[in-house]
């Protein structure tokens, strides 16, 4: 089961997985010190970005699952 869906808020996942900055840079996301990301969720801020936002929730939850 994913520890991040696209209904996690960017900041909530950030703060409480700080390896994944990582993974939205490499998307070309700067949501971390964007104003939205305290408000939005990862699926609202990659689809507001046009990114694939299954392909980046992988992406985190492979992060996340690699670092523990």
């Amino acid at each position: 089961m994913p520890v991040i869906t696209r209904d996690t808020g960017i900041i909530e996942a950030v703060q409480k997985y700080p390896q994944i900055i990582e993974i939205f840079q490499d998307y070309g996301l700067g949501c971390v010190g964007c104003m939205a990301a305290h408000f939005e969720t990862i699926g609202e801020g990659a689809g507001a970005h046009g990114i694939d936002v299954d392909a980046l929730i992988a992406d985190i939850n492979d992060c996340i699952t690699d670092n523990k």
